[in-house]
């Protein structure tokens, strides 16, 4: 008789008070500016609602999808083609904020780069299963891979968006490691890197003025360093306890869009040190079981498409935060579950749909 599978009931859990908060968090960040805008306080929270019920369904439905099917080369290889078609005619649609970052159909938009991040984390786990034992061959498995995420790289950085395309070499650099990358491949991969990123830096005036701004907030308070002072006056205006929900002042006009990239500023600020710490815990519990997954799961495609998908939630929150309290340049990446964003929202609960699938099929059973 076969072992019943079961759903990793923490982690299901721990989403699912994830993206309850968010909801929560969403409209106490823009309600004052929804209204100004359009009108209605609820706004940004009813579109907000729609894409977590979306959402939802869709994490419940891959559960019930074994994930061992997606290494399948009929799936993954049109995948990746409608990846790069959508990456490339994304910037046939009229830009907005000097930027060609979505489709839009009515109310609604639709975020090409966000998918393909879910995109590249199947494809690599299956290219690497298939090439086991051999990462380290750079013509048969380093050349193929570089390319395919060098171009999904090139195309969304000339959306442009920086901070995604960032996430896209963080998450592919864990994989290969979890694959058994020689550490010497990533020194040398950091060594080129670096004039990349100066010139991507450089050549955009307003990645250098970011930079600027991190490194000396203070020289430009109304200018270059507003957004990033503003952030971390309302971090540290919440205190051990918070000022209260829908209490926070900063979001009021000074935080530019407060339901998205720094939301995480008005949890801090509304719900205080502990909120804030509290909100990290969850991620370190979704870190936690996406690994254990990892660790029991029977297959190699299994194994790296756990670490990869664990990466994908994690490292953005990770960054988020970090921009949030000034340890990095603001990147312009939500933080996952929590920030308004229908796609990413969408991409997000999938990716953990498809994990809950794989504790489902590790074998020892991980739901425990």
């Amino acid at each position: 008789m076969g072992r019943k599978l079961e759903s990793d009931r923490i982690l299901f859990g721990t989403v699912v008070v994830l993206v309850a908060f968010g909801l929560v968090m969403v409209f106490s960040a823009s309600a004052v500016t929804a209204a100004e805008r359009y009108g209605s306080s609820y706004h940004f929270l009813l579109r907000q609602g729609v894409w977590a019920a979306v959402g939802i369904a869709c994490m419940v439905a891959m559960m019930s999808f074994d994930y061992r099917q997606l290494r399948n080369p009929r799936i993954i290889f049109p995948a990746l083609a409608l990846q790069l078609v959508l990456l490339v005619t994304v910037f046939l649609m009229p830009s907005r904020h000097d930027t060609h970052r979505w489709f839009y159909s009515g109310p609604f938009s639709f975020q090409p780069s966000e998918l393909a991040k879910l995109l590249l984390v199947i494809f690599f786990a299956y290219f690497l299963d298939q090439r086991k034992g051999a990462v380290n061959d750079f013509r048969h498995t380093l050349l193929p891979l570089g390319l395919v995420v060098g171009l999904a790289v090139l195309l969304i950085l000339k959306e442009p968006d920086l901070g995604t395309s960032l996430a896209i070499v963080l998450i592919a650099a864990a994989m290969l490691f979890a694959a058994g990358l020689d550490l010497r491949y990533f020194a040398v991969t950091g060594v080129a890197v670096v004039p990349m990123f100066y010139l991507a830096v450089v050549h955009a005036t307003y990645r250098l003025n970011r930079l600027i701004a991190f490194l000396h907030p203070g020289e430009d308070p109304l200018g270059k360093g507003f957004q990033v002072l503003q952030s971390l006056i309302a971090v540290g205006s919440g205190g051990i306890l918070g000022v209260g929900l829908m209490e926070g002042r900063q979001k009021l006009f000074f935080l530019p869009e407060p339901q998205t990239d720094f939301i995480y500023a008005v949890i801090s600020e509304e719900m205080g040190f502990i909120g804030a710490v509290m909100v990290m815990a969850l991620f370190a519990v979704i870190l936690w079981r996406g690994m254990r997954a990892a660790t029991f799961c029977g297959d190699g495609f299994g194994k790296l498409l756990a670490v990869g998908l664990t990466v994908l939630l994690v490292g953005q929150a990770l960054v988020n935060v970090s921009v949030v309290v000034g340890l990095l340049p603001t990147k312009g990446i939500p933080l996952p579950f929590i920030s308004y964003g229908g796609t990413s929202l969408l991409i997000n609960l999938i990716a953990v749909g498809i994990l809950l699938n794989i504790s489902q099929q590790a074998s020892g059973g991980v739901a425990s």
